[in-house]
């Protein structure tokens, strides 16, 4: 399996296809890069390079312990980015992925990078505060991780329907949606699975935003039960120099592989990469 050793020798498994212009996909939790293989093969059939690596602790990444915040997230990305020697980079990260995103760019700057995609991304902030009131409360958060130590097989079931909107009216999500999403988070580390909540409900955002230089395309569904878009979306898009926000009607939190918001994505997402 093709994989990069990272600089504290965990192996970060990746897919990599197609030629062109790199476009590396972020994966948001709990999943793995498997999330992005129509993405994948959309930009490698329209001539760019698709790269989608697993997290540690995700799908056949190292299932390590240890390094389950986004410092440690982000320099697993520019190990990756060095190891292939990838420059002239779009970013495209999908929730949890935003934030790897952000402090990638935050610590590491855009030498490398041509533009960037946040997609239900849960920056700036996701905890609800003095200063958030917006975000989501912490008894949320704390309900998450007893979900995943009580039973986290049936909890990732009953999560997958609020994750695509199976739970709304004239929903097009499938079966194989649901399955898909069960799949891939059942390969995610359980300590991965509880440390990511930590990580990525309490990480602040604020500073590796305004670092942004690049053009930046913040897509957020107005229906996201997972990262509301008034806590997340609309003031990323804000603070963000230049940003450009869509917004999806109806959307929900895993738009980019539910049919017709896919499929509209990965259209906005194609015109971003030719712009």
């Amino acid at each position: 399996m093709p994989t990069v050793s990272t600089r504290d020798g965990v192996e970060i498994f990746y897919k990599d296809w197609g030629l062109g212009r790199p476009v590396v996909f972020i994966h948001g939790w709990p999943l793995s890069g498997d999330a992005w293989q129509d993405q994948l093969k959309w930009v490698a059939d329209h001539g760019f390079r698709g790269i989608a690596h697993d997290r540690r602790g995700h799908g056949r990444s190292t299932p390590v312990w240890h390094g389950y915040d986004f410092d440690t997230f982000a320099d697993d990305l520019n190990d990756l980015l060095h190891a292939l020697d990838l420059r002239e980079v779009t970013l495209v990260a999908h929730s949890m992925g935003g934030g790897e995103l952000a402090r990638y760019i935050g610590r590491h700057g855009t030498d490398r990078i041509r533009s960037a995609v946040l997609l239900s991304a849960i920056t700036p902030l996701m905890l609800q505060g003095p200063d958030n009131a917006e975000g989501v409360p912490r008894s949320v958060f704390d309900g998450i991780k007893q979900g995943i130590l009580t039973e986290r097989s049936q909890f990732w079931r009953d999560t997958a329907e609020g994750f695509f909107g199976a739970d709304r009216a004239g929903n097009k999500v499938t079966q194989g949606n649901k399955d898909a999403f069960w799949a891939m988070a059942m390969q995610e580390t359980i300590e991965g699975g509880v440390a990511c909540v930590d990580a990525f409900a309490e990480t602040d955002f604020h500073e590796d935003l305004r670092k942004f230089d690049i053009p930046t395309l913040v897509v957020h569904g107005d229906d996201d039960q997972i990262v509301p878009i008034d806590a997340t979306g609309r003031k990323t898009a804000e603070l963000v120099p230049n940003a450009t926000l869509k917004v999806y009607e109806g959307g929900s939190h895993g738009l980019a592989m539910v049919p017709g918001d896919k499929e509209r994505f990965n259209q906005d997402l194609l015109d971003f990469l030719r712009s």
